[in-house]
């Protein structure tokens, strides 16, 4: 039978666990030495027991130069990487002082434009501070103007689009009128008929059609006859309202 897994925890019995040590310092010694020797690795290990006494292994024979090998190896990493944080700390504070100067500097100069802070400039300055606004300002209007004609392009697009679909909706009209034989409600001749046609069939009064040359002296009956035979004809026609008889 195989051993069984041993509890890693601390051996409370004092023999057993001297025993423990003793055993395993010397298997991780043989260890050390057949890893220097098989791989020629650089080894070095170091014991101190529960009593403060030094157990150690060296390949190279120098404890020393091992140490200071490891020294260097680990601490002096620590010094590239504090000195490349250094560095990088001074870049990144070189980089903010640089971006906060131009900030204040476009701050003064905005405050320039609006017309504050004028006092410290000299002439040259103002010279340089008008043209800076006459360009602005030639810039400006031309980008207006530019938008202004833009917009009444789209705007005449826009007519021309209606337009054309106010004469195609005329001409579907039409064509509704056509095949239904109906009379169109616009255009000058065709209104003047339906207007007369609407007259028509309300019963509107038509001119009498009498002799518009009697004279003073006229026969009574002969006219009263005529008069009769026009109203009686007329009548007929449906032209003259009953209550005229």
């Amino acid at each position: 039978m195989g051993r069984g897994r041993v509890e890693l925890k601390r051996i409370e019995n004092k023999i057993n666990r001297q025993v423990t040590f003793a055993k395993r310092r010397n298997g991780l010694l043989k260890k050390a030495y057949e890893l220097s020797v098989l791989c020629e690795a650089e080894v070095a290990l170091i014991i101190f027991s529960n009593r403060g006494k030094l157990y150690e292994f060296c390949s190279s024979n120098n404890m020393l130069k091992t140490l200071d090998r490891y020294q260097k190896c680990s601490y002096g990493t620590l010094e590239v990487n504090r000195s490349i944080i250094t560095d990088n700390e001074q870049s990144s504070c070189r980089e903010y002082l640089k971006l906060k100067a131009k900030y204040e500097s476009l701050q003064r100069y905005q405050r320039h434009l609006l017309g504050e802070d004028l006092g410290p400039l000299n002439i040259d300055d103002l010279d340089h501070l008008e043209v800076q606004l006459d360009t602005s300002l030639k810039h400006i209007r031309s980008t207006r103007t530019q938008l202004m004609l833009d917009q009444l392009t789209d705007l005449q697009s826009k007519e021309k689009l209606w337009l054309e679909a106010n004469k195609l909706l005329e001409r579907k009209l039409e064509e509704i009128y056509t095949e239904n034989n109906l009379q169109q409600p616009w255009g000058g001749e065709q209104s003047v008929t339906y207007s007369q046609q609407h007259a028509q069939s309300q019963g509107f009064f038509q001119p009498l059609d009498c002799n518009s040359t009697l004279q003073i002296g006229y026969d009574p009956i002969t006219t009263s006859s005529q008069i009769t035979a026009v109203t009686n004809a007329q009548n007929v026609n449906g032209m003259v309202p009953g209550w005229m008889l």
